[in-house]
């Protein structure tokens, strides 16, 4: 093959990715960076949440070359408007440009603010869809803008309330005040049994005749009511904290129907108990 007819055969291979794109639904849409990976020599792999179009994966080639038009708007956790090139039943898209990119490195700065995120952002990727979500998406976007201003004290409590929310915009949110079973009111201010497969908690005759549930105290039960409802729930100690992280694992896991780990989560549980840990002999 001559220089020539090489040459000729590169052009009408762009035009024809040229032409491939434009024939692609393109959506305009707000998006939040929830995973990034390299991907051949010079493209990267992202997972955004979208306003628009749910959680997509789609590729952003030449992301990775010196002048390439994305620069360092694809950070983790990184929120833009999104130009994605849509096409029906693909697993992956393409992204055109990413703009008005803002970066949260203040995630970055705290361990447990990022673990936290972490957490969160593989939540989302698990259990959203590919659909137009405007109410998580501002929940998610609300959420990292808050964990990005918590101290590390606040981080682990800040990113409960967060999750929890999504849980409920989702709509799988536990029920708290009623039996999950029999629907009977479960009285406030007692310890009661919260059962994952039921979905919530369940009155004093239900919970007897289902042992595999954990205990769930009156101030665990107020704060997860609180962060389902989106209010604050107070401070929590280290104890009630991790209490709280297994709860919510162990939720999700039963509802996620998939036998895979959920690393972040389980990260971010096992990483809060070791600074705990540190924490305390130090003093």
């Amino acid at each position: 093959m001559t220089y020539a007819s090489s040459l000729v055969l590169t052009r009408v291979s762009h035009s024809s990715y040229r032409h491939y794109i434009s024939a692609m639904p393109l959506v305009v849409t707000d998006a939040i960076v929830l995973h990034a990976f390299e991907y051949l020599e010079s493209s990267r792999i992202v997972r955004l949440a979208t306003r628009e179009a749910g959680v997509q994966s789609a590729i952003a080639k030449g992301a990775r070359r010196p002048k390439s038009r994305f620069g360092a708007a694809l950070d983790l956790f990184a929120e833009g408007s999104a130009h994605l090139h849509l096409r029906p039943a693909r697993d992956l898209q393409t992204l055109g440009a990413f703009e008005d990119a803002h970066a949260r490195p203040q995630l970055a700065q705290e361990f447990e603010r990022f673990t936290a995120a972490s957490a969160l952002a593989e939540m989302v990727i698990r259990f959203a869809r590919d659909e137009a979500s405007p109410e998580l998406f501002d929940i998610l976007s609300r959420g990292l803008d808050r964990l990005g201003t918590a101290s590390a004290q606040q981080a682990r409590g800040v990113g409960l309330a967060i999750m929890w929310r999504i849980v409920a915009e989702l709509g799988f949110a536990p029920t708290i005040d009623d039996c999950a079973l029999c629907h009977a009111p479960v009285p406030p201010g007692l310890t009661t049994r919260f059962h994952h497969r039921a979905g919530g908690a369940l009155c004093e005759s239900c919970a007897a005749r289902n042992r595999a549930c954990r205990l769930l105290p009156p101030e665990a039960r107020s704060a997860l009511r609180s962060w389902l409802h989106d209010e604050e729930a107070g401070e929590l100690d280290d104890g009630a904290g991790r209490a709280h992280q297994r709860l919510l694992r162990e939720f999700l896991r039963e509802h996620l129907g998939d036998d895979k780990p959920m690393k972040a989560m389980e990260f971010w549980e096992r990483q809060s108990a070791d600074h705990s840990s540190q924490s305390l002999v130090g003093r």
